[in-house]
This record gives C-alpha cells, structure tokens and sequence, in this order.
C-alpha cells in the first residue's frame, strides 16, 4: 500500500540543471526523514543529501554541495532535489527514502530514475 516513485531523470548536459520528485502514497511523508541516494553501475549506493526535523539544516554529500537542494512540499506529501551544475559524475540512478525511528524503525524507497549527464 505504501508507494515512493520518482520522476525527473533523464539527459542532461553538463553545467544544466534538474529537479528530481518523489510523490509519496499510503504514508504521510511530513512525520518522517527523507533523504535522495544514487547508485551508479558497478558502484555502491551512497547518499546524496537528507533532512529531517532533529536537524537544523539539510546535510550534503561534499560531492554535491553547492551545487543540490534538498526541499519537501507537504501539501503534495512529496519530496524534490534540484541539482544545478550537473557534472558527469553525477551519472547514476538516484532513490528517494523516507525513514521514521522509533519502537518500530520505518524504511521507504522508490523505484528510482535515472540521470544521465553527458554532452
């Protein structure tokens, strides 16, 4: 019942800019941590950014900071990051999560959307 999926991938340039979602359904996304990973081939997934009320700002992988932003629209129960000057490093496929800690430990992931930098 309860869904991630995300959508705004595809080919960009590089110096270009995207914004990636992530539309949450069964679950209310404003009680829980969110956070954007990506995976690229043959490499192992690593996170790229999250956010949650315990913190008083988004934390960035260095990789990306700078240049992401991580951001969440309750009324939608939806999450975004908006990358600018996109590298080809940034190549991967990239995940939205949302986790909720607690007695009972919650753990959400989308299907995720691949991006693609090149010229």
């Amino acid at each position: 019942q309860v869904q991630l999926v995300e959508s705004g991938g595809g080919l960009v340039q590089p110096g270009g800019s995207l914004r990636l979602s992530c539309t949450a359904s069964g679950f209310t996304l404003e009680s829980y941590a969110i956070g954007w990973f990506r995976q690229a081939p043959g490499k192992e997934r690593e996170g790229v950014s999250c956010s949650s009320s315990s913190r008083s700002s988004p934390l960035y992988d260095d990789s990306v900071k700078g240049r992401a932003t991580i951001s969440r629209d309750n009324a939608k129960n939806a999450v975004y990051l908006q990358m600018n000057s996109l590298k080809p490093e940034d190549t991967a496929v990239y995940y939205c999560n949302a986790k909720k800690y607690g007695l009972v430990r919650y753990d959400y992931w989308g299907q995720g959307t691949q991006v693609t930098v090149s010229s």
